[in-house]
């Protein structure tokens, strides 16, 4: 990443996200910072007029002024807000919904990647925890453009000023306090500049170390039954102490180094403001200046100040934030590796697809152990297949190879003569419906559950909630498919048991129609009355598809046609329940009788 080009790379794609806001919101700063000039001018107006005695007239038309300039600022400036800040939410929704588009749109391994969880629980929490990120950026901006439209406004009206001053017979005194008042400024921004660059690592550490916070507090909740039951709050209060005490030894050198630059920056400035006043009002004694131009110059020079201060001010948090900025655009870099293939995958309504596996061998990356070794199987088509295995032996790295949601280290998966590789990707996803483990059902409408989608078919929707033993929960919900899941979002919601959404969840997995399904434990929550009826109807819910179960109970196993046993990441054997069962020195032997011992 070319880091000089960090923050304006970073503001060109955030810009992007709703373009209209800093137009607006920029109209809206220059109708703000125009405010205190015109009134400052007119001020000066009426303060001469009354000093040389006009008439009335005069000054009942410049209070007029006055009285109706603020009335179109401040209504311009209220429309044009209004304005900005709907822009605002749609800019903000848009680069949450960007974050959240790209983490769908990555790979599969890498948002498994410990890695990229990193980097992205660190932008979040940046953001949450410190401001930094690209909010900091927008309002480092906004206030750059407030900076530079008071620097303009004053240059104008400084520049009657200067011109007077030339004019005047006693310039060195001009020049003396003009070049204090450049002093100072100069020295409060150097301050502000070295202080801002140290307290970035500060920043950065105290970021750090909350991350670490929050994570531990997360992990270690006080809500808990663990917690109470084991009394394990000293515990925990003890070990965030440590933590605690760590931060705060960072934080309070982050105030103090933030006290010590305060203090010759506050005086830098006061010295610079009470120079430019002094000058003014040296000018305005000895005749130069009109009496109504110390309250117009004083003022000018004031604002004049404060926004030089303020311009570079917002130049070294801008420079100071794009470490955290590097981190939200590495997210955004993360490109693909995948193969997305062109293949066309056949259409077929007999769903005859068959799948091998051959010689596949797979390691996650940074393990210096492969997870699967020389698998060899083919799936036949319509067929049963049991996949047993204790825990750590290879079973849903299997699945998430046969599901492509990784590529083999070495090997092959093919489907009907192809690598799986040279199929267009999306069209090979949607051979397969799985029920995970650790699904999710989303807080919206049943009917949107079943089907994943916007729309569904109804008749087809109810007829899979019935075969999946959900009809009877069904037919006491008041609103049929259109009633909400869980109450986050509708108070008219329904709390459904966790046997009842791994029925939905199998309901949903039957809606797609796909070639194959996947079940992964799914019956693992439901009880045994529940389960048996599940299992009694397996061959009529499944149909003509191609099934691969996977189950610890070993007796659910029986009503597939073969049982592939997976231990250390190779398959060590295949064949039926009772082949598998006579082989006394198998490891379906073993896993079964270490089962039925306790059935006996």
């Amino acid at each position: 990443m070319n880091k000089k080009n960090v923050t304006w790379r970073a503001f060109k794609m955030y810009y992007g996200f709703w373009p209209s806001y800093f137009p607006l919101k920029a109209s809206v700063i220059l109708l703000n910072k125009f405010s205190p000039y015109f009134n400052l001018w007119m001020s000066a107006e009426i303060v001469t007029a009354l000093y040389q005695g006009r008439e009335r007239k005069e000054i009942f038309l410049l209070v007029a002024v006055v009285l109706l300039g603020n009335l179109f600022l401040r209504v311009g400036e209220a429309f044009l807000g209004r304005n900005a800040q709907s822009a605002l939410e749609k800019l903000e929704n848009h680069q949450a919904a960007a974050f959240y588009r790209k983490t769908l749109s990555l790979d599969y391994d890498k948002l498994e990647d410990p890695r990229v969880r990193l980097l992205r629980r660190k932008i979040r929490e940046n953001s949450w925890i410190n401001g930094y990120g690209v909010e900091h950026m927008r309002w480092r901006v906004e206030e750059l453009i407030s900076s530079v439209a008071e620097l303009v406004f004053s240059a104008v009206l400084v520049t009657e000023m200067l011109t007077l001053m030339a004019k005047s017979s006693f310039r060195w005194e001009g020049v003396l306090f003009f070049l204090l008042i450049v002093g100072s400024v100069v020295l409060a921004v150097v301050f502000q500049a070295v202080n801002d660059r140290k307290l970035a690592k500060y920043v950065d550490e105290v970021g750090e170390l909350m991350l670490r916070e929050n994570q531990f507090s997360a992990g270690t909740r006080v809500t808990g039954m663990d917690n109470r039951i084991y009394r394990q709050q000293e515990l925990l209060d003890r070990l965030e102490k440590k933590l605690l005490e760590e931060h705060l030894k960072v934080f309070t050198k982050s105030c103090s180094m933030k006290f010590r630059a305060s203090v010759p920056r506050y005086v830098f400035s006061r010295l610079a403001r009470l120079s430019a006043s002094l000058l003014i009002c040296l000018y305005c004694i000895r005749g130069f200046f009109p009496i109504g131009s110390v309250i117009k110059y004083v003022g000018y020079l004031g604002r004049t100040v404060e926004s030089v201060k303020s311009l570079f001010f917002c130049i070294s948090q801008l420079k100071s934030n794009e470490r955290f900025l590097e981190t939200w655009l590495e997210y955004f870099d993360i490109e693909n590796e995948m193969y997305q293939g062109s293949l066309a995958v056949e259409k077929r309504s007999d769903g005859q697809f068959e799948i091998a596996f051959r010689n596949v061998s797979f390691c996650y990356a940074g393990s210096d152990t492969c997870a699967l070794k020389n698998i060899n199987l083919n799936l036949r088509p319509g067929e049963r297949l049991a996949v047993v295995g204790m825990n750590g032996s290879g079973k849903t790295t299997f699945i998430k190879l046969l599901c492509r949601l990784y590529d083999p280290t070495e090997g092959e998966v093919i489907l009907n003569d192809f690598n799986v590789r040279k199929y267009d990707y999306r069209q090979y996803l949607d051979l397969f419906s799985v029920v995970f483990q650790d699904y999710n059902l989303l807080q919206v409408p049943l009917g949107n559950n079943v089907a994943s989608a916007a729309e569904w078919d109804e008749e087809k929707a109810v007829r899979l909630l019935e075969r999946t033993g959900f009809g009877e929960r069904y037919a006491k919900m008041p609103k049929g498919l259109e009633t909400p899941l869980y109450k986050s979002f509708d108070e008219d919601g329904v709390n459904i048991s966790g046997g009842e959404a791994q029925k939905i969840a199998l309901a949903r997995a039957l809606y797609r129609d796909a070639s194959f399904i996947i079940l992964d434990e799914p019956t693992a929550a439901l009880d045994p009355i529940a389960e048996s009826e599940i299992y009694s109807r397996f061959d009529e819910i499944v149909g003509n598809r191609t099934a691969i179960y996977i189950s610890h109970r070993l007796s659910s196993c029986r009503f597939c046609d073969r049982i592939a046993v997976f231990d250390r990441g190779e398959i060590v054997q295949l064949g039926t329940h009772e082949e598998l069962l006579a082989d006394e020195q198998g490891k379906y032997h073993e896993l079964w009788y270490a089962q039925a011992q306790y059935y006996r």
